[in-house]
């Protein structure tokens, strides 16, 4: 295996979202597409008591996009047009597939024992051919996810592979990878990543080497793809999320909660939020 080279990282900015929900933001939806599959990470924590009462995601709209949730600390509170309800725990994913629309709150609730909410938000791109299709909601357990602990690392598995270990979401049309791992101090991990495919790394505790850079929390790690492989070693500890996928190559048009491939097709969602027939 070659082992690829950082491209570069990317230090998340603050942005405001929602009813004024305070985020750390590494990629936003651009027409550019740089980190095709992927659209959006965000980081999202309530632990600041400046910040006031948490506030969240009251019902809102998406179109052409998987949006992915997972939490670490408290919880959100899920409902949608579909009619599921929902409360994502720690070690909780929420694999939403908007399609060709869906309406949707998240309200973050706040740890009982330590009073935090902590997690992140990804978007996953959806093709052309499947944008339109029906939408749909997956609620991923945190029992349901298998961890595999090996030569110093712990690896949760949502979706992807590790030593025949496979996670629990299947079937996604950019093929992802997503895990959380978490290394022990002097320890390294090396994993494989088909060629062509984006690949990147999410540091949000401690700090690591990563294909030879020196990278400490919290930043976004972008890879080349020069390689098949990503290699992460540590002295001190890091845990960070690994995200990798296939690309479609696909032109995209983003606006707001929604991600289509041309103007036209977001004229169309907006017509059909203003007339009433955007769910079907």
């Amino acid at each position: 295996m070659t082992n690829r080279s950082v491209f570069y990282t990317i230090k998340p900015k603050l942005v405001i979202e929602g009813a004024g929900v305070l985020l750390r933001r590494s990629i936003a939806p651009l027409a550019t597409n740089e980190y095709d599959p992927f659209l959006l990470f965000d980081h999202f924590a309530f632990n600041d008591p400046l910040e006031g009462p948490v506030r969240g995601f009251p019902m809102h709209p998406h179109r052409g996009i998987d949006t992915v949730t997972y939490m670490l600390e408290g919880s959100v509170n899920h409902r949608d047009s579909l009619g599921n309800e929902d409360r994502i725990t720690p070690g909780d994913v929420q694999w939403m597939t908007s399609g060709r629309g869906i309406l949707h709150e998240a309200m973050p609730r706040r740890s009982e024992t330590s009073g935090n909410i902590y997690g992140f938000q990804l978007w996953v791109n959806l093709p052309a051919a499947q944008k339109m299709g029906p939408p749909s909601y997956r609620s991923v357990k945190s029992s349901t996810i298998p961890v595999v602990e090996k030569d110093g690392a712990s690896v949760r598995i949502v979706a992807g592979e590790l030593d025949g270990i496979r996670g629990p979401v299947t079937e996604i049309a950019a093929s992802p990878l997503y895990m959380d791992v978490k290394l022990a101090p002097g320890s390294k991990f090396v994993y494989p990543i088909p060629e062509g495919h984006t690949a990147l790394a999410y540091v949000f505790e401690g700090e690591g080497s990563f294909a030879g850079e020196a990278v400490e929390s919290v930043q976004m790690v972008f890879f080349n793809d020069d390689g098949d492989s990503i290699e992460v070693s540590t002295e001190t500890g890091v845990q960070f999320m690994l995200i990798a996928g296939a690309p479609f190559k696909e032109p995209i048009v983003p606006y707001g909660p929604f991600v289509m491939n041309t103007v036209a097709e977001i004229k169309q969602t907006i017509l059909e939020i203003q007339n009433g027939t955007f769910i079907k």
